[in-house]
C-alpha cells in the first residue's frame, strides 16, 4: 500500500471587495469581517488534520485565511512564513531552538497560486461591468476556459502557472505522505481541481468554489479521492 496523505484546498474567506461585488484579481485586498468568520469556521473543519506544510498565494486575503484557520487547529503548531529570496528577512528569520522548530509548520507563499489577473476589470463593480460590456460578455470573461478579459488572464492562462507549481512543489510532498493545506483563490483552485478530478473544459465552466469552504482529497495508490467534512 502506498503512502496516504491529505490535500486540503481552501479558497480565502470573503474579502472587502467580494463584499462590495468588485473584480479583485491581483489587487491585494484584505478579508472582511465575514471573511474572518469564514476562515475561523474553515479552521474548525480541518482542525484535526495534522498538516506538514502550508502553501498560500502572495495575496493577503489567502494568507490571512490560512493563519486564522490555523488558530482553530488542535495540534498546537505555529505556522511560520518562510521568505525565500527575501534577503535579510530570510537570512535572519532562523529558529535556534529544536522544540520551537518541531512545533512550527512551514508556510510558503507563491505568486503562481494567485487569483487570475482580471486586467481592465480589476476594481470594477460586477453589475456596472455587465451594464458597460453586456451580461453575456462578462459571463464569458468570468467563466469560459480560454477567453480572457481585456489585458487579463483566462482560466487556461492561470492554469499554465498554477499547475506546474502544484506538480513541482506540492504534489511531490503529498506523494511522500505529507498532509498539505493550500490557501488560495477561486480560479487558481479551479485549475487544480480541474486537473485532480479530470474535468473537461465544459465541466470546469460550472465549477464553483465557495469562499471559506475547504475541499479535501486523500491521495493513495496514485489516485485522488474527494472527501467531505
Amino acid at each position: 500500500m502506498g503512502n496516504k496523505a491529505k490535500l486540503v484546498l481552501l479558497r480565502h474567506g470573503q474579502s472587502e471587495w467580494n463584499k462590495k461585488n468588485r473584480f479583485t484579481g491581483w489587487v491585494d485586498i484584505p478579508l472582511s469581517k465575514e471573511g474572518v468568520l469564514e476562515a475561523q469556521k474553515a479552521g474548525q473543519c480541518i482542525k484535526a488534520i495534522p498538516f506538514d506544510v502550508i502553501f498560500v498565494s502572495s495575496l493577503i486575503r489567502a494568507q490571512q485565511t490560512a493563519m486564522i484557520a490555523m488558530t482553530e487547529h488542535e495540534g498546537g503548531k505555529v505556522p511560520q512564513l518562510h521568505h525565500k529570496g527575501g534577503g535579510r528577512l530570510e537570512e535572519w528569520a532562523q529558529i535556534h531552538d529544536t522544540k520551537a522548530s518541531a512545533m512550527s509548520i512551514p508556510v510558503y507563499a507563491a505568486w503562481e497560486l494567485n487569483e487570475r489577473m482580471y486586467g481592465d476589470l480589476q476594481g470594477l463593480n460586477k453589475d456596472e461591468a455587465r451594464t458597460k460590456f453586456g451580461a453575456s460578455q462578462v459571463q464569458i470573461w468570468r467563466r469560459s476556459f480560454s477567453t480572457p478579459p481585456p489585458n487579463g488572464e483566462s482560466l487556461e492562462m492561470t492554469a499554465k502557472r498554477t499547475l506546474p507549481y502544484f506538480k513541482e512543489n506540492i504534489a511531490p510532498l503529498i506523494q511522500q505522505g505529507q498532509n498539505i493545506l493550500v490557501s488560495a483563490h477561486g480560479n487558481s483552485l479551479r485549475s487544480i481541481v480541474m486537473d485532480l478530478e479530470k474535468l473537461s473544459k465544459e465541466q470546469v465552466i460550472t465549477l464553483e468554489i465557495p469562499t471559506g469552504k475547504p475541499l479535501c482529497y486523500t491521495y493513495q495508490n496514485n489516485r485522488w479521492l474527494k472527501e467531505s467534512f
